[in-house]
Formats: C-alpha cells, structure tokens, sequence
C-alpha cells in the first residue's frame, strides 16, 4: 500500500484533501493523472452500461433528496454501524473492527471487546449504534424541520424516478436506469487510502424485472462484473474472486447477493456488488409516497411490483484495484523499474513525445510538429525533454503511458521516430504518418 500511495502523490494521481491543512480524514482529491484515469474508468463503464445496451437509461439525481426518500429506504433507521468511543482521547472506532468480527449486535461485541483497549491504549467505551448519513439543513433555518442528509448511496433517486424514465423513454420491463454520482458516508475510521473513504463515487444500475426473470437476470449481471473487469479493464483473474453473501450477511429483504472481491494491498476485499433486491424498493417508496409505482404488462395482462437486480461499484475503489493490478516492479539491467500496465484504453496518458535532444532547434520543431498532430487526434498527450531519454522513459513507466515516441536525427532524413513500448521496452521505427 505504501508503494501505490507514494506513486499516486508522486506522479499526480490522488493527493489528500487540502493538504496544507493537515488534510480531514476520509476525503481525497485527484490530481492530474487522477482525474484523467477516473474520466476514463467512467467512461468506459457508462459505454459498456448503457451506450451499448438497449434498455438501460442514464440519469443523474440531486445529492440531496427529500428525506422521506431515506425513510423509505430504511437509511435513516438502519444505516448504521456499531461504534465504540476511547474514554480519553474520545476517538471512536468500528467496534466490529476491533473485535475482528463481521457482526453488527451489540451484546456479542461486548463480550468480544471485554478488556480490549483502544489503539492508543486506553479503556473503550460500551458499543453503540451511529447512524453514517451526513446531515445538512435546507433553507434558512436549521431545525428539524429544515433537516436533510447528503445521499448515502446513488440508487435513491433511480428508484424515485422510476415512473418518470418509463414513461418518458417508452420503456417496458426488462429495462435499467444507471447513474454516476458522490455519495457521502461519515464512516467512524476511514482507511486503507481510498477504500473507505467518506465522500465517495459510485457507479450503479437498478435493473427492473417481472419476478420471473429474477435468477437468469441476476446470474447475467453477475457476470457483466467480471467480464468488464478482465476484459474491459485488464485485471487478472488471478486478482479476483467471488463472495456469495450468507443469509445472515445479506439485507433483509434480499434474495441473493454476490460481491466481487479484489485482491488489494491489505487483502481481499469487496469491489463490485450484484444484489437481488426483490421488490423491497419501489413497495417501500410507494407505501411512504403514496404513489403507484406498479408495472402492467400489457402482454400477460398482469400487475405486479417490479423486482430489481443491482449492479454497484465504486470508482475509488475500482482505481485503487486499477493502480494495484497494474503496478509492477521490474529488473532492467540491474535498475529497478516501476512500471504501470494499465490497459491503454483506460491509460490517462496515450502517448509521451520527446526531442532526443532539447537543444537541437531541428529536432524539438519536428517534436512540436509531432507532439501537435497526435494532441489534435488522441488528446492525452504529453512533451518530455527534461534529463536523459533513460529517464524520460522512467517517467513514463510510472504513469502508464502505453508508447513514447522519440525525434531523433535519423526523424529528419526519412521522417520516422522510435516508437518504444511500455510493457516490453521494445523499440521499433515507425512512419510519422503511421503513428
């Protein structure tokens, strides 16, 4: 993990939030880098998610909702986590976590936690539940009836806007709506860098069913997981493996749930969830809404409440496995090279230009010329003509960058460049009208 935390502050990927503040738990920014491999992950997800597909429909809700919406979902009762306090230091803790146990009751954790002190030493207070909805007000006032929460999840307004897509968009069962948005947690102890943090980016997708189609419906998204991560986004199976959620693990009202666990720096862990929700969502909002929310199928002649399968995922915590799958150390004639295998369509950078030498007039002209023709084409381009080629080729190991293209003096008679590959140090000569 230190290793993938020094490299994404060195070279631009993620960098703490207001750093020269002391930075506040639980919160990131992305840098240069960082933001130009988060467009692309995006991007390449909403691609596979809803331009190629027929019936799934991209939205984008308000962070903040009406809160009876979260009364609907069950948020404002139950979400929550068990919670201890250091009587000292008043610092709190998952108290699950210090048990080392994946239970929410709070008699167990008790038990467990029975002369177990905090990470500084000192004695814990009694486990307790903490509700993790960030909480605001709207409107000038701030009392209870002015009281709102930031959205702990995306998928409320796709449920609330249910009737709005089908009716719109003319859609009959089975169809999706999918949506990329933050969503904020005040999780009691952010860590592992980017895995848990407290604002986060989710990428997800409700799929609306009749209930019959629930086991071919949930198996197929199931695997639209693993296909888009091996093949999509080049990360080894040897990296991944499948979770199927006990019933005591699962939420009430689900039937089935599989995670996709990566293989990050402190262990296997959860990436990508597909979740048989049945159809708790939409009876929920109807039962607080008042509003039907029902389907009729005109062909059957029936109506029913639509069952829904969830497809979700969490950008952080798909760039954080991204960076891990692709880091690489390397012996290259006694030198150790660090090197980022990131799949090139999702690479922030395609291609780095360097003049061999940065005080030959020639050449860094052709290099303009060069650099210029391939920034009008392909966009993440960037120039290098600081310090030795040896080093500018480092440099674009470490960030990914699929091909560096040198300008040297054999450029001017017969107009090709050194084309270097980033995965096998390979170079070739190449036609500047072929790149």
């Amino acid at each position: 993990m230190e290793d993938i935390v020094s490299l994404a502050k060195r070279r631009g990927f993620v960098f703490q939030a207001s750093e020269i503040y002391g930075g506040l738990a639980g919160f990131y920014d992305y840098g240069p880098l960082g933001v130009e491999l988060v467009n692309n992950l995006k991007a390449e997800w909403w691609k596979a998610m809803v331009r190629e597909q027929d019936n799934i429909f991209g939205v984008d809700g308000a962070i903040i909702q009406n809160p009876k919406l979260w009364e609907a979902s069950g948020h404002v009762a139950g979400f929550t986590d068990p919670m201890v306090e250091d009587v000292v230091t008043h610092k709190r803790y998952r108290a699950d976590h210090l048990a080392g146990v994946d239970s929410t009751d709070l008699k167990e954790l008790s038990k467990l936690l029975k002369g177990v002190k905090s990470p500084d030493g000192n004695a814990l207070s009694e486990p307790r539940v903490f509700n993790m909805m960030m909480k605001t007000w709207v409107g000038p006032l701030e009392d209870e009836t002015s009281l709102s929460y930031l959205r702990p999840e995306t998928a409320g307004s796709i449920f609330t806007n249910f009737q709005n897509v089908r009716e719109t968009m003319r859609a009959k069962l089975p169809f999706g709506i999918a949506q990329v948005g933050k969503a904020f947690r005040n999780e009691i102890s952010p860590r592992d860098f980017i895995f848990r943090v407290r604002e986060l980016e989710q990428m997800e997708m409700q799929y609306f069913i009749s209930p019959k189609e629930e086991k071919e419906t949930y198996e197929r998204w199931r695997q639209f997981a693993w296909k888009f991560l091996t093949e999509r986004l080049g990360i080894d199976e040897k990296n991944l493996q499948w979770h199927e959620h006990e019933a005591d693990e699962r939420a009430h009202y689900a039937a089935a749930a599989h995670d996709i666990y990566f293989k990050f720096p402190q262990g296997f862990k959860e990436l990508w969830g597909t979740h048989d929700r049945t159809d708790f969502d939409l009876s929920s909002h109807m039962k607080v809404s008042g509003k039907d929310l029902q389907y009729y199928d005109e062909e059957t002649k029936e109506r029913f409440t639509p069952f829904v399968v969830e497809s979700s995922v969490g950008v952080g915590r798909m760039l954080l496995a991204v960076l891990t799958n692709a880091y690489h150390e390397e012996d290259i004639n006694g030198e150790t090279r660090v090197v980022l295998k990131l799949d090139p369509r999702i690479a922030p950078v395609k291609f780095a230009v360097s003049p061999l030498l940065r005080n030959k007039e020639e050449l860094v002209k052709k290099a303009r010329e060069v650099y210029t023709m391939l920034k009008k084409e392909h966009g993440a381009v960037i120039w290098d003509d600081n310090g030795n080629i040896g080093k500018r080729y480092r440099r674009s190991d470490e960030i990914g960058v699929p091909k560096h293209i040198t300008i040297d003096f054999e450029t001017l008679e017969d107009n090709t460049v050194t084309v270097r590959d980033r995965d096998t140090t390979e170079q070739t000569r190449v036609d500047i009208k072929d790149l």
